[in-house]
């Protein structure tokens, strides 16, 4: 039986895979909830998910709820579980050529990517970079300063994004010299309606440091993968020259998935797709099996298409729903 490993090689090459890879990741509540629905606390390591994803960096409960990040950031996940919300703010144009960053050797940074090497030889290792570059600039220095300040105050814009991107290439070489298939990015630029910031200001502020980061990554042999949640299509063009391997989540809610695979499905591959916002939470069992059919059909033809929930499925989801998309997959 070929592995979900080389499904996804296959399909990232754009050859034909044998059969539809795919990659299921939960939030923790709908995950709770689903091991309950089928009766088993151990169902994802059934799967055959075909990405072990790694989190390239360390988060501690310093009191209840209340999480710090390698970077110092506190994260309250009181009602979030799952990411948070950022309670203090390190960065300020006062301290923007001073402020501390992480080490990016501290063995602390690939201690999952050394604990999920052994599923290597049946799935496609990445290294997860989260909060890259824009959301880790807000992550530091808020929101709204950071976008106010695009446009009033470009100089401690660009120091801090510069001194980020020299972090991030300096983990990048850190994680990559260990055994693993590539980095996966983690940058939402996107509402439900485009870019945050405009793209003149991302083409501004980020492209050139995003160009950097991949190269980093190619020139090490690795894959480039990106989570970009939002309408961000209008990039994708310059995304694909920069030397992106794939993207997710591939949300259909604010892109035309199948209009993006005939533009861009020779030279990109495609994570996501299944919705989230409208499928899983309020469709029937038989609307979900045919939609992920459809997407697998038209989508992963020829391949480029890696299916998957355009997020990891929320707790509004339908266990039902949930079941009936992960019975198709294991059938296609």
């Amino acid at each position: 039986m070929t592995t979900p490993r080389q499904l996804a090689l296959d399909a990232i090459a754009h050859r034909q895979p044998a059969r539809a890879p795919f990659d299921i990741q939960f939030t923790r509540e709908a995950r709770r909830r689903y091991a309950e629905f089928c009766g088993d606390m151990d169902f994802e390591s059934k799967l055959r998910n075909c990405f072990s994803i790694a989190r390239a960096s360390t988060r501690v409960e310093v009191r209840p709820d209340i999480w710090q990040d390698e970077f110092g950031t506190l994260w309250d996940r009181s009602r979030d579980k799952d990411i948070g919300v950022v309670v203090n703010r390190l960065v300020g144009p006062e301290n923007v050529s001073t402020f501390r960053l992480p080490d990016p050797d501290d063995p602390a940074a690939v201690r999952e990517l050394v604990a999920l090497q052994p599923r290597r030889a049946d799935t496609l290792l990445l290294a997860k970079l989260s909060y890259n570059l824009f959301e880790r600039a807000w992550a530091l220095a808020g929101m709204e300063e950071v976008l106010m300040a695009m446009a009033v105050d470009k100089p401690f814009v660009h120091a801090l994004l510069d001194r980020l991107t020299e972090y991030y290439l300096a983990l990048i070489a850190a994680v990559m010299k260990h055994p693993v298939d590539g980095i996966f990015f983690g940058d939402d630029w996107g509402t439900q309606t485009g870019v945050i910031m405009g793209p003149a200001l991302w083409r501004e502020f980020l492209l050139p440091r995003v160009r950097r980061l991949y190269r980093a990554v190619k020139d090490r042999g690795g894959l480039v993968v990106l989570h970009c949640c939002g309408a961000v299509q209008q990039l994708l063009p310059e995304l694909i020259d920069a030397g992106l391997d794939v993207f997710n989540p591939f949300q259909p809610e604010v892109m035309d998935v199948f209009e993006m695979k005939r533009r861009y499905g020779d030279r990109l591959t495609f994570y996501g797709g299944i919705s989230t916002q409208r499928t899983l939470p309020f469709a029937s069992p038989q609307q979900t099996a045919d939609e992920v059919r459809r997407l697998v059909r038209e989508i992963g033809v020829g391949g480029g298409y890696i299916a998957s929930p355009a997020h990891a499925i929320p707790v509004d989801a339908r266990c039902e729903n949930v079941a009936a998309m992960i019975d198709v997959l294991r059938t296609l």
